[in-house]
């Protein structure tokens, strides 16, 4: 008899085709249709990207509230944030600011701004919220967090004593900030930036030359950006007396990590364990026989701190003896390095030749198969 009683299923969303929830769902269909009797516990995450609000409010209840904000080019736009059952917020600056909201086409970095975070964030203020968990993954933007400091009052002035224009290359001819205009109940607010990415504000690992490209940054666009950021960086130093470009995360979003620490006073964290911490993950895992996770690739990026590291991880710390299933759309390149966080073995949903416009389709139907694959599997896992 199989010794595998409960199973914690705790997802990343397969993008493109299946959000996490429906990822959980659909492997506990298979699981039962072989294993009826099993005590499934599912558990859907994030990394702070993408389906952090939707995450959070499945383990937690809570509310999604409307807002109207502005996209990264400033159009009107209709944006959401989570309202927590203890009075918390959850926001994904995506929502407002992210790369799916501009065709390839409108993508340019010069111009994007985070003006619309600072709207979301702001109308969460307005709903009595003094808590705020902000996933900052999937920006547009390449503008230090100027547009969000913006929207919440600060002021940004050329030489000429003109308003700087939205967007990261503007940064290059600031001269001074005015903070006597910032909103007041930030200074009461407790702000945690859910993030997976360690990287400075400038340099060669900043936010320009690491993700400036994937928004539509030309390597001549690269540099300027990188060089306004730095002079942004300088004179938050003198203006705020805050040096913060160097801190890990500051680069994240185009250096919204480093306008939410320098403005808001934020504290950022990983991501996933940020999720993890608030949907009581380790009370979940603690007498679970196995745990199951994934996101649609399984790779050499996986060690990057995303999901099925962060689960893997906290699930063996609190509980040494469980066993741990990767679950994956594809099992990318260097996959195997996934096995050192402890993932004990990883499946690809795919059964055959397919490309991958057919996998992702199909994601549903290859999930609940892999569901089922996985209960027969319990049989050996004695």
């Amino acid at each position: 008899m199989s010794r595998i009683h409960k199973i914690v299923i705790a997802c990343d969303s397969f993008k493109g085709s299946c959000s996490a929830i429906d990822v959980t769902r659909h492997l506990e269909t298979g699981l039962l249709s072989y294993r009826p009797d099993l005590k499934i516990v599912k558990v859907p995450v994030a990394d702070g990207g993408e389906g952090t609000v939707e995450a959070l409010l499945f383990a937690t209840g809570g509310q999604r509230i409307q807002v109207p904000v502005t996209d990264p080019l400033g159009r009107p736009h209709m944006a959401s944030f989570g309202l927590l059952p203890d009075g918390s917020a959850v926001l994904e600056m995506a929502s407002a600011s992210g790369l799916p909201l501009l065709t390839p086409k409108e993508r340019d970095p010069r111009i994007t701004s985070t003006y619309g975070t600072g709207q979301l964030m702001k109308a969460a203020l307005d709903r009595g919220c003094r808590r705020m968990i902000l996933g900052i993954g999937g920006s547009a933007t390449n503008d230090g967090g100027a547009g969000m400091a913006a929207a919440l009052g600060a002021r940004f002035y050329d030489t000429d004593g003109r308003e700087l224009a939205p967007g990261g290359a503007s940064l290059a001819q600031l001269d001074r900030i005015d903070l006597s205009g910032l909103d007041p109940r930030l200074a009461d607010c407790d702000i945690l930036v859910a993030c997976d990415v360690n990287n400075p504000l400038c340099g060669e690992r900043g936010a320009s030359a690491i993700y400036g490209p994937q928004k539509g940054a030309t390597p001549e666009m690269v540099k300027e950006l990188d060089s306004a950021l730095a002079h942004y960086a300088d004179i938050l130093k003198r203006d705020l007396n805050c040096d913060v470009a160097n801190r890990p995360g500051a680069g994240a979003a185009g250096g919204l990590g480093t306008g939410l620490m320098a403005f808001c006073g934020a504290k950022i964290r990983s991501g996933i364990d940020s999720v993890l911490d608030m949907v009581g993950f380790e009370a979940l895992v603690n007498d679970a026989d196995l745990v199951i996770t994934g996101e649609g690739a399984i790779d050499h990026q996986t060690l990057f701190g995303k999901v099925p590291q962060g689960v893997t991880e906290r699930a063996k710390k609190v509980n040494p003896e469980v066993a741990v299933i990767g679950v994956a759309g594809t099992l990318g390149r260097d996959y195997e390095q996934a096995h050192s966080c402890g993932i004990d073995f990883m499946m690809s949903i795919a059964t055959g030749p397919l490309t991958l416009e057919e996998c992702m389709a199909e994601a549903p139907r290859l999930l609940v198969e892999a569901g089922c694959r996985i209960g027969h599997l319990t049989d050996i896992l004695r």
